[in-house]
């Protein structure tokens, strides 16, 4: 298959800064959609494959997965898409399309494991996958969402991550007028978690451990917000919740959570990947069909539709823009939470 070459910014191993490099991309098959990318929002995941914190990471590494641009050229059997269009790219590029899971829009729990944007495995090319931080990207119209023309396209960027892991949980779990959910932390995830929840019509609590937050939560969509290390504030919500979503990236009690849930309410966790602190108290969650859940990001038709419904609301990220040159010192100011919520790559910097 024919390749050609475009600038991006990668890292050649763990321990080296992103610098400017040159990565291929596919000529374009007859099903693929080539975007010019505009902007690019950082995440969390960004820094963690870049530095291998995970382990698994493939070098050179060119992160990036909340991607937003305009279409330059699209394949003979492309139907969605044309060339000017708004496009963008979330999480995955590509999946089996023949899974049990992949046949019910749940693609992100591919049987047979998806292909992420970057630190994937191009079907293709037999390589492994290149992301957003480039000047160009090329994906399979099927893994190509359109993007309402009302929206600040930066801000639109971070919907393609944060937005879609606490979208996927308020539509699984049905949030709609008159349900009660809290979130766990206010952070990219968090604060996207409280603007779609106020959107579908709940009442929305910021479960917090700062008191300086109150007044930037209902700014964002929360009715109230809890001190979760006041134990009174805690008891006075007891027995309350229908879900709560936990944004929080880290090992952390959930006990205290449990707690405020109601009979067959559900804590589901969007942040942290790992093993549960071994201390859970399983009794409250028997006595009152409590369950914990975990969820990942959403299949691209439930991607469609979250920005579909933040074009109708006029929900975007709040984002701080930077030029691709200064990712290194955002990724040091991110590990301090040191960014009002989400850090959004302007590419036109590429071109300097």
């Amino acid at each position: 298959m024919n390749t050609f070459e475009v600038k991006a910014f990668g890292a050649a191993s763990k321990e080296a800064d992103l610098e400017q490099m040159t990565i291929p991309r596919r000529e374009a098959t007859p099903k693929d959609v080539e975007i010019e990318i505009l902007y690019c929002g950082v995440c969390h995941s960004d820094l963690h494959t870049a530095r291998n914190d995970w382990g698994g990471t493939k070098y050179p590494s060119v992160p990036g997965h909340e991607i937003v641009g305009r279409v330059t050229q699209v394949g003979s059997e492309v139907s969605k898409f044309k060339v000017g269009d708004l496009a963008a790219v979330g999480c995955m590029v590509d999946s089996c399309k023949t899974c049990a899971n992949c046949q019910q829009d749940l693609e992100q729990y591919c049987l047979n494991g998806f292909t992420g944007t970057y630190n994937g495995r191009d079907r293709h090319l037999g390589q492994h996958t290149f992301g957003g931080y480039s000047e160009k990207v090329v994906v399979d119209e099927d893994f190509v969402l359109s993007v309402p023309a009302n929206l600040d396209l930066a801000a639109v960027a971070p919907l393609l991550c944060a937005g879609i892991t606490t979208w996927s949980p308020l539509r699984h779990w049905k949030v709609s007028k008159g349900s009660k959910v809290a979130v766990v932390g206010l952070g990219g995830l968090g604060h996207m978690a409280l603007k779609l929840a106020h959107a579908l019509g709940a009442e929305v609590t910021l479960f917090s451990r700062s008191a300086g937050k109150i007044e930037e939560a209902k700014s964002l969509g929360a009715d109230q917000v809890v001190i979760s290390t006041d134990e009174s504030q805690m008891a006075s919500v007891s027995n309350t919740f229908d879900l709560i979503i936990d944004t929080v990236p880290y090992t952390h009690d959930l006990n205290p959570y449990m707690a405020t849930l109601h009979a067959s309410g559900t804590l589901v966790l969007v942040g942290f990947l790992g093993n549960l602190d071994p201390t859970l108290n399983t009794a409250g969650m028997v006595m009152g069909r409590k369950a914990i859940s975990g969820s990942l990001i959403g299949g691209i038709a439930e991607t469609q539709e979250l920005l579909d419904f933040c074009g109708q609301h006029n929900i975007v990220s709040e984002i701080e823009m930077i030029k691709m040159q200064d990712i290194n010192e955002a990724y040091e100011r991110m590990l301090k939470s040191d960014v009002r919520y989400r850090f959004v790559i302007d590419m036109a910097s590429m071109k300097n």
